[in-house]
């Protein structure tokens, strides 16, 4: 019968690439104190929003928990009295 065999193209096991290092991200909010998370300013909480809409998430913004959630919370006030777009702008077909 036949051999069992791992594809031609790939080792079974083998050395991984490592991973360059990647500087760990620090909260600007805690860094800076006297920077403030305010839900009139839209031109700062842009920055924690993607081109869709959508909330950047902590792990990519590099935000704390506590003040992650205060952006999230002043994100979606701006929505609300229509500071910043609910939804991102769509490309046309």
């Amino acid at each position: 019968m036949a051999d069992e065999r791992a594809p031609q193209g790939r080792p079974t096991s083998g050395p991984r690439k490592k991973r360059p290092f990647q500087r760990r991200k620090v909260c600007r909010f805690c860094a800076d104190k006297q920077v403030s998370i305010d839900y009139k300013d839209p031109r700062t909480l842009r920055y924690f929003v993607s081109e869709r809409g959508k909330i950047i998430p902590r792990r990519i913004s590099g935000n704390c928990s506590k003040h992650q959630r205060e952006i999230t919370e002043a994100i979606k006030r701006a929505r609300n009295i229509a500071l910043l777009p609910i939804a991102g702008s769509h490309a046309s077909a």
